[in-house]
Order: structure tokens, then sequence, then C-alpha cells
């Protein structure tokens, strides 16, 4: 599998996005610890253009832009890890 590419739009660093920031570095040091993982952090208060641009209507938003197909989880990413790595269609480690 190529290089896995991750972004992560959030609000502010509120706790609900804190949360998501330590859900997705637990998933991508353990879960996907077999690949090598990108990962971006995007404040959509700091840089509203790019959350324009990317057409983010809710944080946390999670897009997953390589390998194809680009997928995006959007919400609370405390669920079941295993449903959220099917959403991205990514396989665990």
């Amino acid at each position: 599998m190529t290089k896995i590419v991750l972004q992560l739009y959030v609000a502010g660093r509120t706790p609900r996005s804190e949360r998501a920031i330590a859900i997705l570095r637990r998933i991508c040091d353990h879960e996907l610890a077999d690949y090598e993982c990108e990962l971006t952090i995007v404040d959509v208060l700091a840089d509203p253009a790019l959350a324009e641009e990317q057409k983010i209507l809710a944080t946390p938003t999670l897009i997953k832009e390589q390998p194809l197909p680009q997928r995006r989880v959007i919400g609370d990413l405390a669920a079941d890890l295993a449903e959220v790595l099917n959403a991205l269609n990514l396989p665990p480690s």
C-alpha cells in the first residue's frame, strides 16, 4: 500500500478537537503502524479558505486523500476504531 495521507479539520483547541486529534494519532501509531502515515491537522478558524476549498461543513472532519478513493468521516472519531478504518477503506495493521 502507498503512503496514507490524512487531513483532520477541527475548529479551535476545544476538548472535542483535542480528542479527535488524540484518537487519530492513536489510529496512525497503532492501527496503521505498518504503513507510512502523513497527518495534517487544519484549524478551520485559522485557515477558513482551505476549509471552504475542501467544503468542510462540520468539524471534526477527517479526509483520507491517499490512497484513492478519497473518503471522509464527519463527526466524532471515538466510535469503534474498526468502523472508522472501514469508513476510510483502510485495513488495520
